[in-house]
C-alpha cells in the first residue's frame, strides 16, 4: 500500500470521528456532518478519489459495508415487540409502508421523469427512516409519550423491513433486465427469495445454536458473528446472485427471535464495527458525488421534496391512524417527522452501482436523488420539529423523572426513594446482576451503558429530565455528565464525586467535577455511601412542617444523616451538594441516608 493511500484511509478515520463528535456536541444526527465531510474531501477539494483509491474493490466494499448494516438492522427486528406494539405501529409497517412507496414512485416519475421501474426502486429505498435519525431528533423534541413510542419503533422496524423490499425490487429489476422472458425473470426472482430467505434462515438458525450453547468462547461471539454474516452474504450470491443481500438480513431476524440466544454478548460488534462502517460507508459514499450532480437533478427535485414532506407522509399517517387513540395533535406531528438515514444512502449506492453496470438508464440519479432527500428531511426536521411540536401542544411538560447511572446498591436505594415520592426513574448499568436486582425492587431498568450507540436507539428519556450518575466508575460518571447535558441541560446533570482511588485520573477529568454538579456533597463518595448501606443505614423521608423546620430536622439525626434531595411543593427535585444547597421549608420533603443510632453503654 502506498503512503498516499494509507494518508487517505487515515484521513477517512479522521473525517469521520470529527463529523460523529460534532454531531454529539450540537445533538443533530450524525448524518449531516458525515455527508458534508465527503463532500469537503471529494467534490469541493479533490482530495478523495474512492474509485481512484480501491478500483475494482470499491463495490464489494460497499456490498459488505451494506450487508452488515442491513444484518445489524435485522437483529433490532423483535417480533415479540411487533406484535405489542399499538395499531398505528403496525398499520405504518404495513399501509403506511405501501403509501409510502406508491406516493414516492409516483412523485419520482412525475417530477424527476425517472423511468417507472426505477421510480418504484427509490421508493423503496426511501420507504426507511432509520433510529439513528429519529432517536436525535426525539431527545430534542421530547414529545409526548404516544407520539414517542410510535416514531421510535417504527424507525427502528422500518428499516430492515424497507431494505427487505428494496432488496427484492432491485433483484427484480436485475433479474428482468437478464432474462429472456417475463417466465424466466420470474422463475429467477422466486430463486432469490427461496435462496435468501432459506440461506439466511439456516445461518440463522445455527449461528444461534452455536451461540447459545457455548461452542464459540464468549470473547469470540464477536467476531464469530461477524464472520458468519459475511461468510452468509458471499455463500447466498455464489448460489444465486443477488441473492446475500436477503440473505443477511433474514439471517439477522432469525438471530433477534430465536430464544436464548446470548445476543448482549455481540453488542460491540454493532456498535463499534457497525459504527466505523457507517461513518466511512457516508463520508466515501458523498466523496463521489459529482459537483454537478444536484443542481442537474432541476426543480423537479424541489417538488419532489414538498411532495414527500407535504403530501407522501401525511397521507401514509392519516391511513394508518384512522380510528386509533391518537388526537389530531399527535397525527400531525406524527405526519412531519420521517427523516431518512444510513441503509437509504448505503442502498442507493450500491443499486445505482450495479444498475449503471446492467445498462438502466437514470440509475445515475439515484445517489444524488437520495442524498438529497435525506438531508432535506434531516435538516428541515430537525430545525422545525421542536417548536411545531410545541405550536400543537404534544410536548411533554419540563420532565421530572431521574436517570440513574448505575443499578449498584446505592443507586437502587436513592432509586427507590424517589419512587416513593412518586417520582419517575429509570436506572441504567452493564452488570446483569445489579439490573436484575434492581427489577426484583420494581425500579424501571435499562441494561447498557447509557452513553453508546444503543442507548441512543433504545434508551427511553420520556418522563425524565435530571442525571444522577451513582457508578463507582468516575469516568463513566463523567461521560453521562457530558453526554446527558446537552439533553437535560448542564445545571441538571449530577455525579458524584472521584473518590480517593480515583485521584489519579488526568486533571481536566478532575477538574469537569464541578462543585455545582456535586451529588451530596464533596466527601460523599460512592465508596462512603456504600459504606452506610453496608452498615444498616436507610434512606429516609422526612415532610417539614411549620413545627419541625430544616433546622430541627438537622439538630434532630445531627451526624447521622447525609442529606441527599428535596423535594419541594411544586414536585421539583434538588439534589444536596455543590456550592448552592437548598433550603427546604415546611411543605418540602427531605430524603437523607441516616444511620441507626448506636446503642448508649450501660
Amino acid at each position: 500500500m502506498s503512503h498516499q493511500a494509507a494518508s487517505l484511509l487515515v484521513g477517512i478515520g479522521v473525517l469521520s470521528l470529527a463529523a460523529q463528535w460534532l454531531a454529539w456536541r450540537v445533538r443533530l444526527p450524525a448524518i449531516v456532518f458525515l455527508l458534508a465531510a465527503g463532500i469537503l474531501a471529494g467534490p469541493l477539494t479533490g482530495w478523495l478519489h474512492p474509485d481512484a483509491l480501491f478500483g475494482d474493490l470499491l463495490f464489494p466494499i460497499v456490498s459488505l459495508a451494506v450487508a452488515l448494516i442491513l444484518f445489524e438492522g435485522g437483529l433490532t427486528l423483535r417480533m415479540r415487540e411487533v406484535r405489542g406494539l399499538q395499531a398505528p405501529v403496525r398499520r405504518l409497517l404495513t399501509l403506511g409502508v405501501m403509501v409510502t412507496w406508491t406516493s414516492t414512485t409516483a412523485l419520482a416519475w412525475f417530477f424527476i421523469g425517472l423511468p417507472l421501474e426505477l421510480a418504484v426502486l427509490f421508493g423503496a429505498i426511501t420507504i426507511v427512516t432509520g433510529p439513528t435519525v429519529i432517536g436525535p431528533l426525539l431527545r430534542s423534541v421530547r414529545p409526548t409519550q404516544r407520539v414517542a413510542r410510535v416514531l421510535r419503533w417504527e424507525g427502528i422496524v422500518i428499516d430492515p423491513i424497507g431494505a427487505l423490499i428494496a432488496v427484492l425490487v432491485f433483484e427484480f429489476l436485475l433479474s428482468a433486465g437478464e432474462a429472456a422472458s417475463l417466465g424466466v425473470s420470474l422463475l429467477t426472482f422466486a430463486l432469490l427469495l427461496v435462496v435468501g430467505t432459506v440461506i439466511g434462515a439456516v445461518a440463522g438458525w445455527v449461528t444461534g445454536v452455536v451461540l447459545r450453547r457455548y461452542w464459540l468462547p464468549a470473547y469470540l461471539h464477536s467476531l464469530g458473528t461477524l464472520v458468519a454474516a459475511i461468510t452468509v452474504f458471499q455463500l447466498a450470491d455464489q448460489i444465486q446472485a443477488e441473492s446475500g443481500l436477503l440473505a443477511v438480513t433474514v439471517m439477522g431476524i432469525w438471530l433477534a427471535n430465536m430464544k436464548g440466544v446470548p445476543l448482549d454478548d455481540i453488542l460491540p460488534f454493532k456498535e463499534n464495527l457497525s459504527l466505523m462502517l457507517i461513518s466511512g460507508l457516508f463520508v466515501l459514499l458523498a466523496a463521489r458525488l459529482e459537483p454537478a450532480a444536484i443542481p442537474a437533478l432541476g426543480w423537479g427535485a424541489l417538488g419532489l421534496l414538498l411532495g414527500m414532506q407535504l403530501l407522501g407522509r401525511p397521507l401514509a399517517v392519516l391511513a394508518s391512524t384512522v380510528g386509533t387513540p391518537l388526537s389530531w395533535s399527535e397525527r400531525s406531528l406524527l405526519a412531519w417527522i420521517a427523516p431518512r438515514g444510513i441503509v437509504a444512502a448505503a442502498v442507493s449506492a450500491l443499486f445505482a452501482l450495479r444498475l449503471d453496470e446492467a445498462g438502466y438508464a437514470g440509475a445515475d440519479a439515484l445517489v444524488p436523488l437520495t442524498f438529497l432527500v435525506i438531508l432535506f428531511t434531516v435538516i428541515l426536521q430537525s430545525a422545525t420539529a421542536k417548536p411545531l411540536a410545541a405550536f400543537l401542544g404534544v410536548r411533554e411538560p419540563p420532565p421530572r423523572g431521574v436517570l440513574i447511572v448505575g443499578a449498584n446498591p446505592v443507586a437502587r436505594a436513592i432509586g427507590a426513594a424517589l419512587q416513593r415520592l412518586e417520582i419517575p426513574v429509570l436506572l441504567a448499568d452493564t452488570h446483569w446482576e445489579h439490573v436484575s436486582e434492581a427489577q426484583l425492587q420494581g425500579l424501571p431498568t435499562y441494561y447498557g451503558n447509557p452513553t453508546s450507540e444503543h442507548a441512543e436507539r433504545h434508551l427511553e428519556l420520556t418522563g425524565l429530565g435530571l442525571l444522577f450518575a451513582l457508578s463507582p466508575r468516575t469516568d463513566l460518571n463523567t461521560l453521562a455528565s457530558l453526554e446527558f447535558g446537552k439533553v437535560f441541560g448542564r445545571n441538571r446533570v449530577y455525579r458524584l464525586p472521584p473518590g480517593e482511588r480515583d485521584l489519579r485520573l488526568p486533571a481536566e477529568i478532575r477538574h469537569r467535577h464541578r462543585r455545582d454538579n456535586t451529588l451530596f456533597g464533596e466527601d460523599v463518595t460512592y465508596a462512603k455511601l456504600a459504606s452506610l448501606l453496608g452498615q444498616g443505614a436507610e434512606v429516609h423521608l422526612t415532610k417539614l412542617t411549620e413545627v419541625f423546620g430544616w433546622e430541627d430536622y438537622l439538630a434532630e439525626h445531627g451526624q447521622r444523616v447525609t442529606p441527599l434531595f428535596a423535594l419541594d411543593p411544586q414536585g421539583r427535585i434538588s439534589p444536596f451538594g455543590g456550592g448552592a444547597h437548598p433550603q427546604p421549608g415546611a411543605g418540602w420533603k427531605v430524603a437523607g441516608l441516616i444511620r441507626t443510632p448506636e446503642p448508649q453503654a450501660g
